[in-house]
């Protein structure tokens, strides 16, 4: 029993009693699901050769899922997202809330919601750029989140306004 590593010669919560059992693993050892399992059973061993039940798999969607489907439909190019910025909601996520909010007002049709959403979206872009490339002008302190590009533009601006005089000579730095 010590030696069968195959799932299709029993379970392995079977293997591990029989090393328990035969004093091949200590007690000490054992695995951490072991007494959990012992505790509570499947109802169904789980082996190899168990049929697959015949279960159809439910479709699930979310109201947004449509929405967020009809919106990359319309744009046909993604955005570059940063995953460790959470602060920044993405242009998926801005879309969402203006549509759900025209949504909301239900003065519009279905595709009138999805044109103006997409139209005050891209304003919004439109103007957070506009205030970016204003901010650029003036040096501002990096953020903790920002991209990638905003970090390799901000250490490119502090290289340039860097003096050139301010040398370094090694002799100075080695000196007893």
């Amino acid at each position: 029993m010590a030696q069968s590593r195959l799932e299709k010669i029993g379970t392995i919560f079977s293997r591990t009693t029989g090393l328990l059992r035969s004093g091949a693993m200590k007690p000490e050892d054992k695995p951490i699901w072991y007494d959990v399992y012992a505790a509570f059973p499947p109802k169904v061993e789980p082996r190899f050769d168990r049929p697959i039940p015949n279960l159809p798999i439910r479709k699930i969607f979310y109201a947004e899922d449509v929405v967020r489907a009809k919106y990359h439909k319309m744009i046909k190019s993604y955005e570059q997202i940063n995953l460790a910025d959470t602060k920044r909601e993405t242009n998926t996520q801005q879309f969402i809330a203006i549509y759900n909010n025209l949504k909301s007002q239900g003065a519009l049709d279905e595709e009138k919601i999805l044109e103006t959403a997409k139209q005050l979206l891209d304003e919004k872009l439109a103007s957070r750029r506009a205030s970016n490339t204003t901010e650029s002008e003036v040096e501002k302190e990096p953020s903790v989140g920002a991209g990638l590009t905003d970090s390799f533009s901000d250490a490119k601006r502090a290289k340039e306004s860097a003096s050139p005089t301010a040398t370094v000579d090694i002799k100075d730095l080695f000196k007893e």
